[in-house]
């Protein structure tokens, strides 16, 4: 395997963290400033939130009409399109920790880098989290029947 889908792995992880720095995501006071609608609500979040979503969106446009990735690979796109209990819960899950601590994990992955104690223990808690998932996830499925 060559090093090219590393490389651009990480070009794309920086340019994204440099966006969310740019935007100010990786500071927790303004995420909750965000989410405080009764308060002093800051409405900059929603914005880059509107042009994360147009960016995308032309994105995935183009994206669809292709049969193979700019690196070759296959198009991967997900199958599920309904909503279940997994989603809702996941949903909360991760909108009760964002109220809380005004991180979500790519400004808490920067803010961590950057030294923040707040931050730190939110990724400490983040992993094991992603950890517990996955051997729930391991131990369903093999307790699953086989087909």
């Amino acid at each position: 395997m060559t090093a090219r889908p590393y490389v651009c792995a990480f070009a794309t992880g920086l340019l994204f963290g440099i966006g969310l720095l740019i935007a100010g995501m990786a500071d927790p006071h303004k995420i909750l400033a965000f989410l405080d609608l009764a308060g002093l609500w800051d409405p900059s979040l929603g914005l880059v939130m509107v042009g994360a979503i147009a960016m995308g969106s032309i994105g995935f446009t183009f994206a669809q009409r292709r049969k193979k990735t700019l690196l070759g690979g296959t198009m991967e796109w997900p199958t599920a399109r309904h909503i279940d209990r997994r989603l809702v819960l996941g949903s909360l899950a991760f909108g009760i920790g964002w109220g809380l601590s005004g991180f979500c994990p790519g400004p808490a992955l920067i803010a961590t880098a950057a030294g923040h104690s707040k931050a730190l223990v939110f990724t400490v808690f983040m992993v094991i989290g992603m950890t517990a998932y996955r051997m729930i996830e391991r131990r369903r499925t093999l307790a699953a029947p086989s087909p």
